[in-house]
């Protein structure tokens, strides 16, 4: 009995052990209360609305998160998410098949992707100013394409990717789950993705235990990247036109999601489970705000307390670390 008590005490403590318990938990809490609040809030419809407005920043903090975790960042995902949808658009419209239109809006995405980790790793500019130098330059280079207007009408073979249904759901919730399972998968058992934490944690150790510090670097730029034109080739599909506005403040909202996830600015932690309930979070009260009918200015100014309370709530834990390590 002693030893089947043991047992189960350290099986508790390793799940509770998980940074993530603690934001299931959160989440399950919030759950029931806005069930008890809101009708609505449980019904199959409002379920799927949020996994479906979820699935765009869900996708790209799958990538951020690595960026996240190797002390590195990206502003510009938001704009490479348009950028990604109109070159796709102007593509279509210009009678280019559906494939390669796709291939043509993921290679301008990983473009973005490439420049941002060779500037990163081999000009050792900081990512702060690189990513929103390129943020500001796609954004101005995509609007110059489509001369400041959404790209329309395109086909039914290429709108079907973002409002076919499989099982009744539609298909951007099913690519954001397989993402979400292949990330974390990857980041937690492949030792290429796991250089990541031994980067963001220390990254002159990095260098000298032998890991290629710049080719990891451009590697999680491009593939960050990637996902958000990923996400660019849902949303655009879902609603049938490019938009040359859509995605700004994404960047933002993926950064809070990673960060209240578990993950840290000054990298070495994180992972894309954490990212993933994160983004769930930020999902569920953009909803419950909009089902308790308030104001979408004051979602805004609590997405952006939200964003305040993390950072410091990251630059408290950290300082903490520090003393613990300096007085062992």
């Amino acid at each position: 009995m002693v030893k089947k008590g043991s047992l189960i005490l350290r099986s508790f403590r390793s799940i509770t052990g998980f940074r993530e318990f603690a934001l299931i938990i959160v989440l399950l809490v919030f759950g029931f209360v806005m069930s008890l609040t809101s009708p609505v809030f449980l019904t199959k419809q409002n379920i799927e609305a949020i996994l479906l407005a979820l699935s765009v920043e869900a996708t790209i903090a799958v990538g951020m998160v690595n960026l996240l975790i190797s002390g590195g960042l990206d502003l510009s995902v938001g704009s490479t998410l348009a950028f990604t949808g109109v070159v796709t658009g102007l593509a279509l419209n210009a009678g280019v098949p559906v494939v390669f239109s796709i291939l043509l809006g993921l290679l301008a995405a990983l473009g973005v992707g490439l420049a941002n980790g060779l500037l990163v790793a081999k000009m050792r500019i900081n990512p702060f100013i690189v990513t929103l130098g390129t943020n500001m330059a796609v954004r101005g280079l995509l609007l110059v394409l489509a001369q400041g207007r959404a790209v329309l009408n395109l086909p039914a073979e290429f709108t079907i990717i973002g409002q076919g249904r499989l099982f009744g759901i539609q298909y951007p919730i099913y690519v954001m789950l397989a993402l979400v399972i292949i990330g974390d998968f990857l980041l937690r058992n492949t030792r290429f993705f796991r250089q990541n934490y031994y980067i963001g944690s220390n990254e002159k150790a990095a260098r000298f235990s032998g890991i290629n510090v710049d080719m990891v670097k451009v590697i999680n730029y491009c593939i960050v990247a990637l996902l958000a034109g990923v996400a660019g080739l849902m949303i655009t599909a879902r609603f049938g036109s490019a938009s040359v506005t859509v995605g700004s403040g994404t960047e933002l909202r993926v950064i809070t999601a990673t960060i209240i996830g578990g993950a840290s600015l000054s990298g070495g932690e994180g992972s894309v489970l954490g990212a993933f309930l994160g983004a769930l979070f930020m999902g569920i009260l953009a909803n419950a705000l909009n089902l308790l009918g308030v104001d979408v200015y004051w979602q805004n100014l609590i997405t952006g307390l939200i964003l305040i309370g993390a950072v410091v709530i990251d630059v408290v834990n950290e300082r903490r670390k520090n003393q613990a390590t300096a007085k062992s």
